[in-house]
This record gives C-alpha cells, sequence and structure tokens, in this order.
C-alpha cells in the first residue's frame, strides 16, 4: 500500500508536551517530543497505519485540528495534557469527529492531584491509556488499528 492509501491517524498532543525530556523527568521520563514522534512513526509503519503526528500549546489550535480530522483521518490518538480536565470545548470537537479517539497520558493521573484525576476528554474517547509513559502511544496506535480492522455492529 501507498502511504496515501493507509488510513491515517491524527496524533495529537496538548500543552506543555514540547518540554519532554526537560520537564519533570522523574514523571515524564527523558525521552523528548522527537523521539515521542520517532516511536509513533515506527509503530504506525509496523502496523500499516500513516500519522499525522502535532503538538501545541494553544488549545483553540488544538481544536482546529481536531476539527480538521473530520472526513480526513480514520482515528485520533490524543494527549490533552492540561486539557484534559478543563476543555469542554475539546470534547465537544472530539465528539463531533464521530471518530474512534484513544486518549493517552504518560502518567497515571490517579496517582497524583484530585484536580487531575477528572478528564472531560474521556467522555469522547474509545478507551484511556495511562501512565506507560512514551509506551502507551505505542499501545494506543495498536488498539487503534484493531478499532479499524472490526467489523462494525
Amino acid at each position: 500500500m501507498s502511504p496515501a492509501s493507509l488510513p491515517l491517524i491524527a496524533v495529537l498532543n496538548g500543552p506543555n508536551m514540547n518540554m519532554l525530556g526537560l520537564r519533570q523527568p522523574r514523571l515524564y521520563g527523558t525521552a523528548t517530543l522527537d523521539d515521542l514522534e520517532a516511536l509513533c512513526a515506527e509503530t504506525a509503519e509496523q502496523l500499516g497505519l500513516a500519522i499525522d503526528f502535532r503538538q501545541t500549546n494553544g488549545e483553540g489550535e488544538l481544536i482546529s485540528w481536531v476539527q480538521e480530522c473530520r472526513g480526513r483521518a480514520a482515528g485520533i490518538v490524543i494527549n490533552p495534557a492540561g486539557y484534559t480536565t478543563t476543555s469542554v470545548a475539546l470534547m465537544d470537537a472530539l465528539l463531533a469527529t464521530g471518530l474512534p479517539v484513544i486518549e493517552v497520558h504518560m502518567t497515571n493521573p490517579y496517582r497524583r492531584e484530585d484536580f487531575r484525576q477528572h478528564s472531560l476528554v474521556s467522555k469522547a474517547a474509545v478507551g484511556v491509556i495511562c501512565g506507560l509513559g512514551i509506551n502507551g502511544y505505542r499501545l494506543a496506535l495498536t488498539a487503534m488499528a484493531d478499532l479499524l480492522e472490526a467489523p462494525e455492529e
């Protein structure tokens, strides 16, 4: 299959993900955003997927990217980061796509502060993967490939 004919998965990352490798390495590890993108690209290739990997610190830009996925992508893997618990607009945009969404978090929010333990984005997600560092993205892409292969019920 040519890359243009592969199912496209948007891998979207929210605020401060550009600081991976520098920001709280005890929590987030030492891998950088470039390392994460390489892991996602390698995983996607193995699974027969194409990815569009992006990161932004802006809520409006993230929402616009989600909206662009409708009619363009087969699914969304998203780490909404700080917008997880605050953005009704992001949740609404994800729901409006009609696409399968998998939410990813590098840390386990249930082992952190109380305010991190309620995700608005989860209302739009088929599944949530958390606490496994960058390997959570590998699992999310694998799960997305499985979802796309499953017959519709």
